[in-house]
C-alpha cells in the first residue's frame, strides 16, 4: 500500500499570510518518523527547485516524491495555463514522481471566495483540463483534477459537470469532497474508473456544514479543527479505502490534514495527528486487502 504526506499537514500553504511555517527539513523528518514512504512537493519554494538538491534532500530523509498540487487558472480567455505546468512537471519527471494534482484556481488568492463561470468558462476550463493532462501525459505524468474548496471545481454539481464534460481523472479528496456537498463514498462507488489519486482527510461534518452555509469561511473553520486525525471525524474514511481497493484502487494515499500554526510548535507539533492517521489508516488496509489483479 502506497501512503504519502503532504506539507499541508504540517501547516505548510500557498496561500498568503496561512500561517507559521515550519522548516522543510523538520517537515520532512517527521514524515519519515509518522511511517510515510513518500511526500507531494508542497507550494513553491517550500522545497529546493533545483533537481539534485531536490534529491539529496528527499534522499536524506528516506522519501520518495509522489507528485505536487499546482492550481492553474483555467477559465480565463486571456490566460493561456500550459505554461504554468511546465515548471511543476518538470520537477516531477526530475525526482521520479507520477501525479499532477490540478486545481481550478479562482485568479485570486485563498479559498473563501470564488466567482461565478458562465457557459463558455465551463466549456473552456474543462477544455483546458484535458489539455493539461494530455501536455502531462507527454511528460510521463499523470495529471488528475482536484476538486477544492474556493475553487472553481467545489460542489457537487461542479464535479458532475467534470465528469460529463472532460476526461481528466480525479483526485479523492475526501475533506474538500464533503464540505463542497459531494459525498466521497459514494463517488468512490460509483465511478471508481475515474479515481487515479486520494487526498484523505477527515472531517467535523458540523463546521464543514457551517463552511457551505457561509457562516464561516474556510480558513476560519480549518483555524477552529475542522479536520481531525482519520477515524476522528464524520467520514467513512473505512467504507471509502475499503471501496477504492475493492475496485482495483493502486495509487497513493496521501495524508492531508489541513491545519494552521500560530508559531513554532512548543509541543509534538502535527506530527502527532498524521502518526494517528496513518495508524488508522494501517488499520484499516490490513483488514481490507486489496483486489486481486
Amino acid at each position: 500500500m502506497k501512503i504519502a504526506g503532504a506539507p499541508i499537514s504540517w501547516g505548510v500553504c500557498e496561500v498568503p499570510g496561512w500561517g507559521y511555517q515550519l522548516t522543510p527539513h523538520r517537515v520532512l523528518a517527521e514524515m519519515r518518523e509518522a511511517g510515510l514512504a513518500a511526500t507531494e512537493l508542497g507550494p513553491a519554494g517550500f522545497l529546493p527547485s533545483d533537481p539534485d538538491e531536490l534529491g539529496a534532500l528527499l534522499d536524506s530523509v528516506g522519501l520518495s516524491c509522489v507528485g505536487t498540487f499546482a492550481p492553474v487558472l483555467l477559465h480565463d480567455a486571456g490566460h493561456d495555463p500550459l505554461p504554468d505546468i511546465a515548471g511543476p512537471l518538470d520537477a516531477l519527471v526530475a525526482c521520479r514522481a507520477e501525479v499532477l494534482v490540478l486545481a481550478a484556481a479562482t485568479g485570486t488568492d485563498g479559498y473563501d471566495s470564488r466567482p461565478t463561470l458562465d457557459d463558455d468558462q465551463w466549456a473552456r476550463m474543462l477544455g483546458n483540463l484535458d489539455r493539461l493532462a494530455a501536455a502531462a501525459a507527454e511528460k510521463g505524468v499523470l495529471a488528475v483534477l482536484h476538486p477544492h474548496v474556493g475553487t472553481m471545481v467545489a460542489s457537487g454539481g461542479d464535479v458532475d459537470r467534470v465528469l460529463a464534460g472532460a476526461q481528466i481523472k480525479l483526485c479523492l479528496d475526501t475533506g474538500h469532497l464533503l464540505i463542497g456537498g459531494t459525498d466521497p463514498l459514494q463517488l468512490a462507488r460509483d465511478v471508481p474508473g475515474r479515481i487515479a489519486h486520494a487526498h484523505l482527510k477527515d472531517v467535523d461534518a458540523g463546521l464543514a456544514a457551517r463552511v457551505r452555509a457561509g457562516e464561516l469561511t474556510y480558513t476560519e473553520a480549518v483555524r477552529q479543527g475542522m479536520y481531525t486525525p482519520l477515524g476522528g471525524g464524520d467520514i467513512d474514511i473505512a467504507g471509502i479505502v475499503t471501496a477504492l481497493r475493492g475496485n482495483g484502487f493502486d495509487g497513493w494515499f496521501v495524508m492531508e490534514q489541513d491545519t494552521i500554526l500560530d508559531g513554532e510548535p512548543t509541543d509534538e507539533g502535527p506530527v502527532r495527528d498524521v502518526a494517528t492517521s496513518v495508524a488508522y489508516l494501517r488499520s484499516i488496509c490490513q483488514a481490507v486487502p486489496a483486489a486481486a489483479g
